[in-house]
């Protein structure tokens, strides 16, 4: 008896109608308007870590500085190019 050739028979736990996905933007657990508040305060926080770090080392602070100038200017190219 070969098993691959069987058929199964109709689970009676299949669904009998098809789920509509939601519609694009209407996604409760997705916070809207918010971003600019974001991006205030992760700008808030690398600052406040550039100071603190600079409090104890202005060559770290410097080498931070620059590492962070060097991201943004490759980001921006990498995104236009």
């Amino acid at each position: 008896m070969n098993l691959l050739l069987q058929e199964l028979p109709a689970s009676e736990l299949a669904p009998k109608a098809v789920q509509e996905t939601p519609a694009p933007g209407k996604d409760p657990l997705i916070a809207q308007g918010l971003q600019k508040e974001q991006y205030i305060g992760i700008i808030g926080l690398a600052i406040a870590l550039i100071a603190a770090v600079g409090f104890f080392s202005r060559r770290v602070e410097y080498a931070i500085a620059f590492a962070l100038f060097l991201s943004v200017i490759l980001i921006a190219l990498f995104l236009f190019i």
